[in-house]
């Protein structure tokens, strides 16, 4: 415990006389949403606190969010959706000791109340015709019965895709990859 000469220091982080400290987990998930490998994790907590936790008891903790983000990929989702926004992010993954490149879908919609999102995240290996109608089943299989507009990148057969899943929708190509389109020509 920190000794001063009139007894006035409290620390912040771990109180006097404590020896348990409560809410690790929550700080550890914390970590964890911000990117921090476990190694990362494991580091940053011997640094604070001063005791270490080791890889295995963070994947520990970090594994028990599964169930939750199971329940929130299967949560049923809105009837009508105005607008809903798919693109997909390409990042590198090691996997079995190479490095594989995967695109993580990500399904933003403005709800009826005006409200932002997010419908869905997907992982897969390209971004094909055929993932991307699964995508867009999995959506009507959750309730989505209508989309007034999606706002998607310009892949080939997308307007197929969206046709072919909600047939009344109006596809929008993104303005962002417009612009980045047009000044390739500039």
């Amino acid at each position: 415990m920190p000794q001063d000469r009139d007894g006035s220091f409290e620390p912040k982080v771990v109180k006097k006389h404590q020896k348990d400290i409560s809410g690790i987990e929550q700080k550890i998930i914390s970590l964890y949403a911000k990117d921090m490998t476990n190694r990362q994790i494991s580091e940053t907590i011997e640094d604070i606190y001063g005791f270490e936790v080791n890889d295995g008891m963070v994947s520990d903790i970090t594994d028990r969010l599964l169930p939750q983000i199971e329940d929130w990929q299967k949560r049923p989702l809105d009837e009508v959706y105005p607008i809903v926004f798919i693109d997909a992010v390409r990042f590198s993954v090691r996997d079995n000791g190479q490095i594989r490149k995967l695109a993580a879908y990500v399904i933003l919609a403005v709800s009826m109340t005006g409200h932002k999102e997010v419908l869905s995240i997907h992982i897969g290996e390209n971004e094909s015709a055929k993932y991307r109608l699964g995508v867009l089943n999995e959506l009507k299989n959750r309730g989505v019965n209508d989309i007034l507009f999606i706002c998607a990148d310009g892949l080939t057969s997308m307007k197929e895709v969206v046709s072919a899943a909600f047939p009344r929708t109006e596809l929008q190509r993104c303005i962002v990859h417009q612009v980045r389109n047009t000044l390739k020509y500039v």
